[in-house]
């Protein structure tokens, strides 16, 4: 296998198994406690690599912690979003979007700038997440449930920015980028377990009963898909491994119609496929 290949195809299988974390998430009908399942899933599986990853420098803290409240917020908004609406609908927004925010947001905390053919990519991808958020419902109610996930959406888009800014200052912190990933993972299941803990109020037991089957199978498909992301990192240029991993839009979008039969018509179609050209675009130009 080709140098120039191998990257390309860790970034589809990475792209691949997020858009199949939140299937798994979405299927199980209770969203709240799938997520708590899977976010334990993938503390758990980086627990045995601890003890052999360099401990994170003092100063290193504060960053840390940083990601780990923005990685709460995101799960909060991705919860309430895929509670809301089709996996079909919310997941190409909120991952499609994110990667605008993160450009954005980039400007003013890590001095990254756009060139002129990142920014047609931008445009292109915007225009498509437009049509992509047009409400599919025929009815008035399903019209409004509609914009509802589209505004949890948004927010979950929000923190997907936030989360990569904030990843990426502290991972660039690090003395490896594994330390990391590890405590992030150590970390980040806390959030969502106490408010599902709370809204489920001693009926959480019976809950996971009934999830744990899609949060072990979503939770290693996670762990797998970051490291998967991470290895390309360290292959190819990080804004190749973005605009591939971003094609996760258009397999969650098959994922929501085929697994969970929800609809999707020519529209969403030929939209998730403008926006994967828009992502492409955007970082073909870094």
């Amino acid at each position: 296998m080709s140098e120039s290949l191998l990257p390309v195809i860790l970034c589809l299988l990475s792209a691949v198994t997020v858009a199949a974390t939140n299937m798994f998430v979405k299927r199980g009908g209770d969203v709240l406690t799938a997520r708590m399942a899977v976010a334990i899933v993938m503390g758990l599986s980086v627990l045995p690599f601890a003890p052999f990853v360099p401990t994170p420098p003092p100063e290193t803290w504060s960053l840390i912690l940083i990601s780990v409240v923005v990685h709460w917020f995101y799960q909060f908004c991705l919860v309430r979003a895929l509670h809301r609406g089709d996996l079909s609908l919310v997941f190409p927004v909120m991952r499609g979007l994110a990667p605008l925010v993160t450009a954005c947001a980039a400007i003013f905390v890590l001095n990254e700038y756009l060139t002129v053919l990142q920014s047609a990519g931008l445009l292109l991808a915007s225009l498509a997440i437009i049509v992509f958020a047009l409400p599919t419902g025929q009815t008035a109610t399903a019209r409004k449930l509609d914009r509802s996930a589209l505004v949890w959406a948004l927010l979950t888009a929000l923190g997907v920015g936030m989360y990569a800014v904030a990843d990426t200052r502290a991972a660039r912190a690090m003395p490896d980028p594994m330390t990391f990933v590890v405590w992030l993972f150590l970390l980040d299941w806390v959030g969502v377990t106490v408010v599902a803990v709370i809204q489920r109020r001693g009926q959480i037991g019976e809950a996971m009963a009934r999830q744990w089957k899609g949060g072990l199978a979503g939770g290693m498909l996670g762990t797998i898909s970051y490291g998967l992301a991470i290895y390309a990192y360290t292959l190819t240029d990080a804004a190749v491994v973005t605009a591939l991993r971003e094609t996760s839009v258009v397999f969650a979008a098959a994922l929501g119609a085929i697994f969970l039969k929800e609809g999707f018509g020519y529209r969403r179609i030929i939209a998730a496929a403008i926006l994967s050209g828009g992502l492409l675009l955007m970082q073909a130009g870094a």
